[in-house]
């Protein structure tokens, strides 16, 4: 069972601040490549109204030479608040893509600075730039002064175990203009294998001050207040706990906000949403829309029996009406399973910490 301490309450009980933007939860759903369109963001926005969503990043040389915004960009009117993340090593280039960001509606501008993919960091984007601190520098000072919303950086621990270089990297984003920071608790050469190292974002906790955000193992409420606990940050963000599992990130703000549990979905509940996911793709993307549910549904069809079945065939649909016919006769066995008692407490098996995605989808 896990309890929100007096003193944990009292230290988050205000809105987030960043520069002149006030959030009203202190957890926020990561920028994820290929995962966070606008599709999905609606899904965890859902349960959880207040919290800080991301774009998946956006490649500012694109922007420059194409001058079209890429749909990954789209945000909604009414999607607030909503931060879009850039990504680039020349300074000039992300300066100009982040005053089409604002003026797409973002109320802040992110800088990626912790991708750990080679093809994003052969390029000098992503992680690679905490090997090149001065030109992080010059992107932050660069952007800072190409936009009127606040700057915030997104980074890793440093780029392996012999260059841990995170205390010293933040606190130049800081004097550069950044006004939040999000610290991954892995380095580069980690990806996203084995635990995180929390005691890297408490250390840059300590010598801050605009305002750390933690990213790395946030699977359940419970890491989340031992992350926060741990750390001193002043929020956390969620990644892949939320692949299959939108409603993570209002979980733990619900619990950060009332001391009190949200009632957990039931695997039925998880496969209706599942269902809306892949209508909702199709809506707004077509066919295309379909061939990127496949992942979801898979994410989605984890902890009951049969699951194993079913993922194989989501995997291979090809029409949101295949998708659907499978979900719905999933639905119905599992709805009969329940009525006769042959699974006694079917929300038990649906709990987050046994749906927990190890899938390596890339948190921007």
């Amino acid at each position: 069972m896990v309890f929100l301490s007096p003193a944990l309450k009292q230290r988050l009980a205000n809105p987030l601040k960043i520069g002149k933007v006030e959030i009203r939860s202190r957890v926020l759903q990561s920028p994820l490549s290929g995962v966070s369109d606008l599709v999905f963001r609606r899904l965890v926005r859902r349960y959880a109204p207040d919290s800080m969503m991301y774009t998946e990043m956006v490649n500012a040389s694109r922007l420059y030479y194409v001058r079209k915004l890429p749909k990954i960009m789209e945000v909604d009117p009414n999607e607030q608040p909503i931060s879009i993340q850039l990504f680039d090593c020349r300074p000039d280039f992300l300066a100009e893509a982040a005053q089409m960001a604002v003026a797409e509606g973002a109320d802040t501008i992110d800088i990626n600075m912790g991708c750990p993919v080679n093809k994003i960091t052969k390029n000098g984007g992503g992680s690679s730039l905490l090997r090149q601190p001065q030109t992080a520098v010059e992107i932050v000072c660069a952007v800072v002064k190409a936009v009127d919303v606040p700057v915030t950086v997104k980074t890793r621990i440093g780029w392996s175990d012999q260059e841990i270089n995170a205390v010293e990297f933040a606190q130049r984003m800081q004097d550069a203009g950044a006004q939040m920071l999000t610290l991954h608790g892995r380095t580069r050469s980690q990806g996203y294998h084995g635990p995180a190292k929390w005691e890297w974002i408490a250390r840059v906790k300590s010598v801050l001050q605009i305002p750390v955000i933690a990213n790395g193992d946030i699977f359940s409420v419970e890491a989340a207040v031992d992350c926060l606990e741990q750390t001193g940050a002043d929020g956390v963000m969620c990644s892949r706990g939320t692949l299959g599992y939108p409603f993570l990130v209002g979980e733990i703000d619900h619990f950060l906000k009332t001391g009190q549990p949200r009632n957990s979905p039931t695997v039925i509940d998880r496969l209706r949403c599942a269902r809306e996911h892949l209508v909702m793709l199709w809506e707004y993307k077509g066919d295309r829309g379909v061939r990127q549910a496949r992942k979801h549904m898979t994410w989605y069809a984890k902890g009951f029996a049969g699951a194993a079945e079913l993922r194989e065939q989501l995997c291979r649909i090809g029409s949101v009406e295949q998708g659907c016919q499978l979900l719905d006769q999933a639905i119905a066995d599992l709805e009969k399973l329940k009525s006769t008692s042959a699974v006694s407490n079917i929300s038990d098996i649906s709990s987050p910490a046994q749906l927990i995605s190890q899938s390596l989808v890339t948190s921007c």
